[in-house]
């Protein structure tokens, strides 16, 4: 059996490399640039070595086969080095795999311009459909690198990838590495629960630290009773990025308009999205214009009714609801109406015995074991390793991390982070990490939900059994890669999946049906400004990725000033909206496309949402396939029939109870 521990020891240095000058020990900051060049010789090596192939040698076995085995190593080292530059305790260390993570990009950029390596991947004749399918992806990433260019074009579109890539981590490091916190008294945190307050820190003169980590930030707004308190908090949150985001977002926007033109495109979107499953972006203007009003009058009731309340709250008939009173509002209206108190629901979901039963349901449904291997080295103390062995076989399959709790330095939201991608071919195995910044005394409805997705992303990546790495886990389409983690998230609150509780923890409070009840029907109440937030995210991307240039804060300034709640002064959202900046550019429609094909897929399970027989179909047709097969193709299969968006605008408008009728 291949495990991994001899890769996370050397800290995702290539495992040859390691093995031959022995670098079992987790790498210092000092020791990444050396060992970042070695990873960079060897894929310039196998990319001279195909390049020297003569074309009528070129086949899946001399090209395919070499290149998706280079791309797997470089791809420990450099994935790895992706998620380390994200969580890493040394900030020495962040900024060491941060530099080699540009190092590496700029030879990519120029390696996927050979002119001669593209002649060479465009010789080979497939030899089945899966060769086909990975041929297409990587002669996509070759055009997309400007290999048809001119030489002084290809020049000039390397120099702007280089730039392109150097922004992103700015950005990026800019929010992550905010340390700033506001400064409350205990009267000004009135209504905050006790028992968060006790895990504040304070200032030498008693006053209470808020920071932007989600244990602190939100229950804040949530149940500060003081509405300045709120609306300071939400204005210092919303400005995270700084105003130098700003400016990287607006340089960031010209570079890729700039890019698209050179490579043929009107804009930078209908570059990006030619490559999508939505194929053009007349396509997501037209998706994005039929949510916008199939939600608008579900949001407009929600907003009256969180008006009304926050009215009687305040004494006050004519109070207007400002968009720092959202969760403070929705939060008092669930648990006045539907009588449930998200305290509650964590003290019903403690975090050991949680993280036990999602495995414990996983396991059940897709055929497989977790076996925690504290053998594994970590990063921090608080990371945990596990192995994952299939049931049926007993054969290891892959590994993943936890590392669920918030610390400084660290990346700030949730994401599943590939580190090493399976090839059947090389007899390379799976391993991921999820990174969350969870409370640690519990989970939240939200908090629960967010664990389930990201775990659903955990096991794309390591159930997948895909030929080359090149097509593993989630490197699927950007609009599609979504729907296997949104369609779990069903579980972490259907009855069929919690009558597994009692048995994974005897020993803990017993699963309150009634309490469940309470959350499946207040978590409809908000679907409403829920959906019409991410069609306002999804919009302003692609408006900011069209033909005409816009200056980022202006443009956002005008669009969340056209909405119910308008544009609140001095915030600057952009500036700490980390997805249009990274890989999600012309790309954040996907999580309402993909939730689409999540809930259709879901519906295959009605009836019995731990039936293992469909749990199995899914891990064989969806998980194991990765984009082998294209998207689209395996959601047929899967479904035995064409998908619909009946289920998704069902969930964001048909399937909510009003909350007068719950009274």
């Amino acid at each position: 059996m291949k495990k991994i521990s001899l890769l996370i020891a050397c800290l995702w240095a290539p495992l040859a490399l390691a093995a031959e000058r022995g670098e079992i020990s987790q790498l210092a900051a000092a020791d990444v640039p050396r060992v970042c060049d070695e990873s960079i010789a060897r894929i310039k090596t196998a990319a001279h070595d195909i390049e020297a192939l003569p074309l009528n040698q070129a086949s899946p076995a001399t090209v395919l086969q070499p290149w998706s085995a280079s791309i797997g190593t470089l791809g420990e080292f450099w994935w790895g080095g992706d998620l380390l530059a994200n969580v890493h305790p040394d900030e020495k260390v962040r900024q060491a795999y941060e530099a080699c993570g540009l190092k590496i990009s700029a030879v990519m950029n120029d390696v996927m311009q050979s002119a001669a390596l593209y002649q060479r991947f465009k010789a080979v004749k497939p030899a089945d459909a899966i060769d086909a399918e990975t041929l297409k992806g990587v002669l996509n990433e070759f055009e997309d690198k400007g290999v048809s260019l001119p030489p002084q074009g290809r020049k000039e579109a390397a120099r702007l990838f280089a730039r392109l890539d150097k922004l992103q981590q700015d950005f990026a490091r800019n929010v992550r590495e905010n340390k700033q916190k506001l400064a409350f008294s205990a009267s000004d945190l009135e209504g905050v629960p006790a028992e968060t307050l006790a895990n504040f820190k304070r200032d030498d003169k008693g006053n209470y630290l808020v920071g932007f980590d989600y244990p602190e930030y939100l229950p804040v707004m949530e149940h500060a009773e003081r509405e300045e308190v709120r609306r300071q908090l939400y204005v210092a949150y919303q400005k995270r990025g700084g105003r130098q985001n700003i400016a990287i977002l607006q340089e960031v926007s010209e570079l890729r308009k700039r890019l698209a033109t050179m490579m043929g495109y009107p804009s930078y979107a209908a570059w990006a999205t030619r490559t999508n499953m939505v194929g053009k972006p007349e396509v997501v203007l037209d998706f994005l214009a039929k949510v916008k009003d199939q939600v608008a009058k579900v949001e407009k009731q929600e907003l009256q009714e969180l008006t009304a309340e926050k009215a009687t709250h305040t004494g006050d008939s004519k109070a207007k609801l400002e968009r720092w009173d959202l969760s403070f509002y929705e939060s008092r209206l669930k648990h006045s109406h539907f009588q449930l108190d998200q305290e509650a629901v964590r003290a019903q979901f403690p975090t050991d015995a949680t993280i036990n039963w999602m495995m414990a349901v996983t396991s059940r449904l897709y055929g497989v074991e977790f076996r925690p291997n504290p053998q594994l080295p970590v990063w921090h103390a608080d990371v945990k390793g596990y192995d994952v062995f299939d049931k049926a076989s007993g054969e290891y399959v892959s590994s993943f991390y936890l590392d669920l709790f918030p610390r400084d330095g660290k990346y700030k939201h949730a994401a599943a982070f590939s580190v090493r991608q399976v090839s059947t071919l090389a007899g390379t195995t799976p391993t991921s990490s999820l990174v969350t910044n969870f409370s640690r005394k519990g989970f939240d409805e939200e908090e629960l939900e967010t664990l389930f997705h990201e775990f659903g992303h955990i096991m794309h990546g390591v159930l997948s059994k895909t030929r080359y790495t090149l097509n593993a886990g989630t490197n699927t389409k950007r609009d599609f890669v979504e729907a296997p983690s949104q369609m779990y998230e069903e579980w972490s609150r259907h009855p069929d999946a919690l009558k597994l509780w009692n048995e994974v923890c005897p020993s803990c409070k017993p699963i309150d049906m009634v309490l469940i009840g309470k959350m499946n029907e207040a978590r409809q109440f908000g679907q409403g400004t829920k959906y019409a937030r991410q069609w306002l995210y999804a919009a302003y991307d692609m408006a900011l990725a069209g033909p005409r240039p816009q200056q980022p804060l202006k443009l956002w300034q005008q669009m969340e000033g056209a909405t119910a709640l308008g544009y609140v002064k001095g915030t600057e959202f952009p500036g700490a909206f980390g997805h249009i900046v990274g890989g999600y550019a012309a790309g954040y429609y996907g999580y309402m496309w993909s939730e689409v094909l999540a809930l259709d897929m879901r519906s295959a399970f009605a009836g019995n949402f731990m039936n293992t027989d469909v749990g199995m179909r899914f891990r064989k047709t969806i998980l194991e396939n990765g984009s082998q097969v294209p998207e689209m193709d395996l959601v047929r299969r899967f479904l035995g029939r064409e998908p619909n968006s009946e289920a998704f605008f069902k969930e964001i408008t048909g399937q909510r109870k009003l909350v007068e009728g719950t009274k």
